[in-house]
């Protein structure tokens, strides 16, 4: 399997992530994904955000620009798209204004990627549809290491919005559910001002690694990939990546901006010093393409989502 040529692609008129081929469509089902060992997922929604909207046309516009983007790695030294037979999912048609139907629909739809074998990576959409797709990627490989990229803890609960299932709350349900090993969740880029100064605690109470910016100035993004690396070992890992994660400077086109975060740079490294972890699912997610200037998010957030794809082609 591999992408097809521009020639093709410019002909047929279509837009599937990385000029890959796309599946049929059939809602919940395995066998459309029989015979694959990657599906990339649309997921365009963005009912959980709690600022400015926008998140739901992040698939379209990172098809768009993913296309630019080439099969070999030259930093892996992997064809990236001969080595994994890769395929375009298509998006869950999530209804806009229920979170609770979004969710069962991302978790049945990444279930069926993963019956079928294959990884599952989301693009999102806002950061809440992280805990449905960890439920079923956990169903299938137990407790998982979660790297998680994000200048916010997302460990919040209802008490601001009344809401229980917003984009600042997915890790605050994935620890409280078992689906994080203790001590495995990796929390990159954290820098956002406190609403108190508890705000930390719930991390802290699982044994949660965190590198704040703080910790990132001071020992650089090698050494902590390094670290993360070692200590994920060989477990099932999950990589969740918030683009807010990133400096606004680089990455404009989000809803919910933090000045201070990681460089362009910095969060493309950490991706490519994780090589060899046992990968088995990635979102990307909190991209607003109508924030953005002249695609530099969008094309940011391609390149990441091939980075976690090379990622997976490195241990096929």
């Amino acid at each position: 399997m591999s992408q097809q040529s521009a020639l093709e692609y410019i002909r047929h008129g279509q837009t599937p992530f990385f000029r890959l081929p796309m599946v049929k469509p059939g809602i919940g089902s395995a066998e459309v994904y029989r015979g694959y060992q990657a599906a990339i997922l649309g997921v365009p929604t963005d009912a959980g955000t709690t600022y400015q909207p926008g998140a739901r046309m992040a698939p379209y516009h990172l098809r768009r620009t993913s296309a630019l983007l080439g099969p070999f790695h030259p930093t892996h030294r992997v064809h990236v798209f001969e080595k994994l037979r890769a395929v375009d999912g298509g998006n869950v048609a999530a209804p806009p204004f229920s979170l609770e139907s979004i969710r069962q629909l991302v978790q049945l739809e990444v279930g069926a990627v993963v019956e079928a074998g294959a990884t599952p990576f989301l693009v999102g959409g806002d950061h809440s549809i992280s805990l449905p797709a960890l439920r079923a990627v956990a169903e299938r490989h137990g407790e998982l290491a979660v790297v998680h990229v994000d200048a916010h803890f997302d460990t919040s609960g209802p008490e601001t919005w009344g809401e229980a299932f917003h984009h600042g709350t997915p890790i605050k349900h994935a620890l409280e559910e078992g689906l994080i090993a203790r001590g495995q969740l990796h929390q990159v880029g954290i820098r956002v001002t406190w609403k108190g100064e508890d705000e930390g605690d719930l991390s802290n109470a699982y044994d949660a690694q965190v590198y704040d910016m703080q910790r990132i100035e001071s020992d650089g993004i090698r050494r902590v990939a390094s670290q993360i690396r070692e200590q994920v070992g060989n477990r099932p890992t999950y990589v969740s990546f918030d683009i807010d994660g990133v400096d606004p400077a680089y990455a404009p086109g989000t809803g919910t901006p933090v000045p201070g975060g990681l460089t362009s740079r910095e969060a493309i490294s950490l991706l490519r010093l994780l090589g060899g972890v046992k990968l088995v699912g990635m979102d990307l997610v909190e991209v607003a393409p109508a924030l953005d200037h002249a695609d530099i998010t969008c094309h940011l957030g391609a390149q990441l989502l091939y980075e976690g794809l090379a990622l997976q082609a490195l241990i096929q």
